[in-house]
């Protein structure tokens, strides 16, 4: 058998930077109103000249770069997204077409907050099949697009961005895998608690209904993504959840006992970026050096659909 790790990571986000006191002069609300109840500060916010697939392009570009390899060497690329307002090219084309990529398979996923760790798991089964043997994961969204900027419940918690995984082949030796397997599903009955809808598309969600299911049923789902890699909460060097809102990750990340795990709290300066918020969060804490090389980190997306997908992976 092959298994799979992750070599190198990227992230990207738009220069603009809009904080509480700026969209406190937007809407009703104040920097202390957005702190107490989300932990955000500040978010990123792309242009109408900084589409989704250039924000992934260079989130991708600087992942190549550090794993030392050039576009031709990927033959499968994989973008998370729900903020793909065109059908076709899909956003994974797009991507490949700005790197000059030579004839790669091209896919978008859209599982919208949890669309990273499923695009990272479908990447690591391809490669397990002997399907591909270097792909490129990419989460990216433009949340700033689908917000409704008068509505002070939601576009308090938006931003833009991106972040990039390279994942390569590497012989089973029998010890821990590079990416543990995943465990994933979702909860279709309550799938409207998150919504992308309309003409022009428009972000909503039930946020108490949201809260309390990520609150109670996700750590014990997390427990058993540590148990399917081998390893015990306390082994964990970092817990990267997705960073929706800081009253969610830090009770949850409390619950699932990583003890010893430095807590991606990237929300507080990015905001909710969907997709991106995972690998990104992730990029910056293997570029600050915060985790070692090989450490064990939790990766677990939640929202959108309430889907949820986790594995543990080796750091690059």
């Amino acid at each position: 058998m092959t298994g799979s790790r992750v070599v190198a990571l990227g992230h990207y986000q738009p220069a603009k930077v809009l904080t509480n006191d700026d969209l406190a002069a937007m809407v009703d609300t104040s920097d202390e109103w957005i702190t107490s109840r989300v932990g955000i500060r500040t978010r990123h916010v792309g242009g109408p000249d900084e589409p989704v697939d250039e924000l992934a392009a260079h989130a991708a570009a600087k992942a190549l770069a550090t794993a030392g390899l050039q576009p031709a060497d990927i033959d499968l690329v994989l973008v998370a997204t729900s903020t793909a307002i065109d059908r076709s090219p899909s956003m994974s084309a797009r991507v490949a077409a700005r790197l000059g990529m030579g004839s790669p398979a091209v896919m978008d996923i859209n599982v919208v907050c949890s669309g990273f760790t499923h695009a990272l798991a479908t990447a690591d089964h391809a490669i397990r099949a002997g399907a591909a043997a270097r792909a490129l994961v990419i989460g990216a969204d433009k949340m700033g697009d689908i917000v409704d900027w008068t509505d002070r419940s939601t576009c308090v918690l938006m931003g833009d961005g991106a972040g990039a995984a390279v994942v390569t082949a590497e012989p089973d030796g029998g010890g821990a895998p590079g990416i543990g397997p995943v465990l994933w599903g979702s909860v279709p009955g309550m799938g409207n608690a998150v919504r992308i809808e309309g003409t022009p598309p428009r972000f909503a969600q039930e946020g108490q209904s949201v809260y309390r299911w990520a609150t109670t049923q996700l750590p014990p789902i997390a427990r058993k993504v540590c148990e399917r890699a081998g390893v015990t909460p306390e082994d964990l060097a970092a817990v990267v959840l997705h960073q929706a809102n800081l009253r969610i990750i830090e009770p949850v990340a409390r619950k699932i006992g990583a003890v010893n795990a430095v807590i991606a709290r990237d929300v507080v300066d990015s905001g909710n970026t969907s997709a991106a918020s995972i690998p990104m969060a992730l990029s910056k804490l293997v570029e600050r050096g915060e985790v070692e090389s090989g450490a064990p980190a939790l990766l677990f997306g939640f929202g959108g659909n309430l889907s949820y997908a986790g594995q543990v992976i080796r750091c690059p």
